[in-house]
């Protein structure tokens, strides 16, 4: 996998980075917005940003006085694309590996 890679799988891998990630499916948000909800600091919400930001799933602009965040939904296309590559692969028929593994113990 990229390093870029790794870093998206990271900031998912985080139950708020993924909670930050869905309120932002609706609209830009202001850090201070981003933070009411969660029962954190806004130096530990600004810890989340940043690493939601170096995978690059969000932006960070200032406007006027106030940092706003924003989605960047094609960071998730490098991740999903290898995700999908194992859709590709049949769903493994348990009774029928079950069955093989009992013919090869007895056998």
């Amino acid at each position: 996998m990229t390093t870029q890679l790794d870093q998206v799988f990271s900031a998912l891998a985080d139950p708020t980075r993924r909670a930050i990630l869905a309120m932002l499916l609706e609209d830009d948000m202001a850090v201070t917005d981003v933070a009411e909800p969660f029962a954190m600091s806004l130096a530990a919400i600004s810890k989340h940003l940043g690493i939601l930001t170096a995978a690059g799933l969000i932006s960070q602009e200032k406007r006027g006085r106030v940092k706003w965040c924003k989605l960047e939904p094609d960071a998730l296309r490098e991740a999903s694309v290898w995700m999908q590559g194992f859709g590709q692969m049949e769903a493994l028929d348990l009774d029928a590996f079950e069955a093989f593994l009992v013919q090869e113990l007895e056998g």
